[in-house]
């Protein structure tokens, strides 16, 4: 909701947006087609309708549940063991980040179209149809514009080779090239998109370990992973990194050698289904292993949401054998089965609630992180934004008391006050602050702009300017820099000045109503009626509570031109929207 290309989705600029959306990125992401699912959603039913954007995210993995139980049925599996395989799919409560978390929409998404293409893929090795390799292309290109992730498919899809083969050959590798050069190209690029955004950055950087220790921490998530895959504890919607690298992720590199001989012996002795399920899951975590650090933290439950349908596959498959062997005892295995999903439905279920909102959401990570200063941080965030000031404070106190060196969270403190402050004091607190965000981090604009704006209030307009123009030259595309910035110049009468700061502005943010309107009037105390005339007609393009007011100043533009009919019409309009700050003298002059 924070993107401006779907906040201002509209039938004159759906197009336009669209076609920006599939060619930038998103804070270090390129995921287009989730993003321009929510521009629809958005023309669709708006902010206010949450439902229908949750809705969709379950219609979404409803269909990831039913491909997983049609590739089952095609693998081989019994409808029985196929069922299961579904189920663990639909309510495991690793599913829950996938599909509570609207942001997530990538997951099941890229899983729809992920699973369509394997399932073409497979069917496509029973019939030897040759149209199925479009319907493949087609639906693996569209699970690439929905996440990275998808890169994987070539390698799933020779997993698949050896389950219904127990071979590869010349000919199945060759049939993958073109989908691992279409891998290969939306992988760089999205190397390249997180190495942009500054995401990717070196290990060290990230968390303090080096590149060994992070083999370590790899092996540890992986590890993690095929335990809450049977006993899904203690799952958060953040496993931040240690602070200090723990004795215990050295044992975990043991998980290597053991999956390796696993592997070595199933593929001998031909166990095709353990083979195929552990060979799906080892291709699907692999590359979100953290290894190279491009999070902030080692484990995500989202990570799962393909990669363990090879798991799942495994119990479909050893189930409906046992069925098939042992009839006398289905009764059992049922009963087994159904107390299993029955305990994974209820975590599920209570999963879900924590996604109530950002306050449910960090107090539950700090049940278990309790010393970590993310989850604090993100809480008084919340709060401060829904004016839970005292809340925010504490939290904000919290994360600072146990580490002092964190610029960002100065600066967030600072903007609380700044945001409470009634009287000097307060704002000094928030200078305090910023001023303490700048000595940690002296390179982020942003400080230096939200530090002016405070000077500004205190009054000091010259340093205030002076700590725009320092803002503005680390931080060029800082938008509220340029308006804060406008502002000053306005109340020094630098009018030339100010519209040069109100242009860039809207360079980075083109849908803000109000600033055309203050364009339409510093071009009018620059004497240029003709150009405010294109400002204020930009102006009039989006919803404002002041639209009465921009007909209302387009109407004495247009007399200042000489015409008269515009600007009867427009004075007409600016009483329609409830203006009434108009002199009587001017409605008079049009009979009004």
């Amino acid at each position: 909701y924070e993107n401006p290309l779907v906040q201002h989705i509209d039938e004159k600029n759906f197009w336009e947006n669209t076609k920006t959306i599939f060619s930038t990125g998103v804070i270090g992401n390129y995921n287009p087609l989730p993003i321009w699912t929510f521009a629809i959603e958005k023309r669709m039913f708006g902010f206010d309708k949450p439902y229908y954007w949750h809705l969709n995210n379950v219609l979404l993995h409803l269909i990831c549940v039913f491909l997983a139980y049609r590739i089952a049925l095609f693998l081989g599996i019994g409808w029985r063991g196929a069922l299961l395989t579904a189920l663990l799919f639909g309510i495991h409560p690793m599913r829950v980040e996938s599909v509570a978390w609207v942001t997530e929409r990538k997951d099941v998404l890229f899983g729809a179209f992920y699973l369509g293409a394997l399932l073409q893929y497979i069917k496509y090795k029973h019939d030897q149809k040759s149209s199925r390799w479009i319907w493949m292309t087609l639906l693996f290109t569209l699970s690439l514009f929905s996440k990275i992730q998808a890169v994987s498919l070539p390698l799933s899809m020779m997993a698949v080779d050896y389950f219904m083969d127990k071979k590869w050959d010349i000919k199945s590798i060759l049939n993958k090239i073109p989908f691992l050069l279409l891998s290969l190209a939306f992988g760089l690029y999205g190397i390249h998109t997180l190495k942009e955004f500054g995401s990717l950055a070196t290990v060290e950087d990230t968390t303090n370990f080096n590149f060994i220790q992070r083999l370590f921490v790899g092996a540890f998530s992986f590890t993690l992973y095929l335990i809450k895959l049977i006993l899904p504890f203690r799952m958060s919607p953040l496993y931040p990194y240690p602070n200090s690298f723990p004795w215990y992720f050295y044992p975990s590199m043991l998980i290597a050698p053991a999956v390796l001989y696993t592997l070595y012996i199933t593929y001998k002795k031909e166990y095709k289904a353990i083979f195929f399920g552990l060979a799906f899951f080892i291709v699907n975590i692999v590359f979100l292993l953290q290894i190279l650090g491009a999070g902030q933290g080692y484990l995500a439950d989202r990570f799962t949401y393909i990669a363990y349908l090879g798991l799942f596959f495994m119990a479909g498959f050893y189930i409906d054998r046992y069925l098939s062997e042992n009839s006398a005892k289905s009764n059992m295995v049922y009963g087994v089965a159904g107390v299993y999903l029955y305990v994974f439905a209820c975590m599920t279920f209570q999963q879900n609630k924590i996604w109530e909102n950002s306050a449910t959401l960090w107090t539950h990570v700090l049940k278990y992180y309790k010393q970590t200063t993310l989850p604090y941080g993100n809480r008084a965030n919340y709060y401060r934004d829904n004016k839970m000031y005292k809340e925010a404070l504490a939290d904000y106190n919290a994360t600072i008391s146990m580490k002092d060196a964190q610029p960002q969270a100065y600066n967030s403190r600072a903007r609380l006050y700044f945001d409470i402050a009634k009287n000097q004091d307060t704002l000094l607190l928030a200078l305090n602050d910023y001023n303490k965000a700048i000595q940690y981090d002296p390179k982020d604009g942003e400080f230096r702009v939200n530090r002016g704006a405070t000077y500004a209030r205190l009054g000091d307009i010259e340093k205030a300017i002076e700590d725009f123009n320092e803002g503005l030259k680390l931080k060029p595309d800082h938008a509220v820099g340029y308006l804060n910035r406008s502002i000053m110049y306005q109340n020094t009468g630098r009018i030339d000045l100010a519209l040069q700061d109100i242009e860039q502005y809207l360079k980075l943010n083109p849908y803000n109503a109000d600033l055309w309107y203050e364009k339409g009037r510093a071009l009018r105390l620059l004497g240029k009626s003709q150009e405010a005339i294109g400002a204020y007609t930009e102006a009039l393009k989006y919803k404002n509570n002041n639209t009465g007011l921009f007909y209302y100043e387009r109407s004495r533009t247009y007399t200042e031109l000489n015409k008269m009919n515009e600007a009867k019409a427009d004075l007409q309009q600016a009483i329609s929207f409830g203006f009434d700050k108009i002199e009587p003298a001017y409605r008079q002059q049009f009979g009004i």
